[in-house]
């Protein structure tokens, strides 16, 4: 492959590309039925002219079969009155008027011919724009369609990147944080509260099991619902002190 041809080929598919690429399907399609109106227009006229040709043609024709019936008619009659060389002189144009008729008739068989094949071409050519201008309104609507769809989708990406929408879309999700933070502050304190009534559940069994301890060291025996109220030894001021506020306890959980 030549230079040359490399570089007209790639001439060429740089300009199909361009062209494409500059090509409105509305406009292409408008223009289409304009360009096939004209060739409906120049159909129509070479149709107009072979009917009027064929007329013509007709015309002489018929004018050529009469010429030739009247030299028939003129050579009987001066062979009737005696005149040989004037009828044969009649007969010479009657045969001339004849061969006339004969190639126009041929003539005209082969006009009838074409004329009927354009008169049928000219039917199928208004069909086929009758039917073009009925797919270029779809065609059309069809284009209108896919071009709003192509703008609201580009709309719709427009807005979930950095619009109204990704903002709308922000508070939402800040608004759930924001629930699932107060749920959780919910929970918390819940579970805080259990907490503090379990430490008061087990309090109660470090009571008595103090009071069994104090027992045990007394040398006696305590009733599990009671704390031991039996002589004790004298204790030291400490001990007092320690004594006194384990009653103040008592007395403190027996009001509650």
């Amino acid at each position: 492959m030549g230079l040359f041809d490399r570089v007209s080929r790639v001439v060429r598919s740089n300009l199909n590309a361009a062209v494409s690429a500059a090509e409105d399907p509305e406009k292409i399609l408008d223009q289409a039925i304009i360009d096939m109106q004209e060739d409906l227009v120049q159909m129509r006229q070479a149709v107009a002219q072979a009917i009027a040709s064929q007329k013509r043609v007709q015309q002489q024709y018929e004018r050529a079969q009469t010429e030739a019936n009247t030299w028939q008619q003129r050579a009987q009659l001066a062979l009737q009155k005696g005149d040989e060389s004037l009828a044969r002189e009649a007969l010479t144009r009657k045969k001339t008027q004849a061969e006339t008729a004969t190639a126009l008739k041929s003539q005209l068989d082969t006009q009838a011919v074409q004329v009927e094949q354009l008169k049928k071409n000219l039917i199928g050519l208004e069909s086929k724009i009758a039917e073009a201008k009925t797919k270029k309104d779809m065609l059309k609507a069809r284009v209108s369609a896919a071009k709003a769809n192509e703008q609201l989708q580009s709309t719709m990406g427009s807005m979930s990147t950095g619009s109204a929408m990704g903002a709308f879309e922000r508070m939402e999700e800040k608004v759930l944080m924001m629930e699932a933070k107060s749920q959780a502050a919910s929970e918390l304190a819940g579970a805080d509260l259990e907490s503090q009534f379990a430490a008061l559940e087990a309090g109660g069994d470090v009571d008595a099991e103090l009071a069994a301890m104090k027992a045990q060291l007394s040398g006696g025996s305590v009733d599990q619902g009671s704390l031991p109220v039996a002589d004790e030894p004298v204790a030291a001021p400490q001990d007092q002190a320690v004594d006194a506020e384990l009653e103040e306890l008592k007395t403190q959980l027996d009001q509650l």
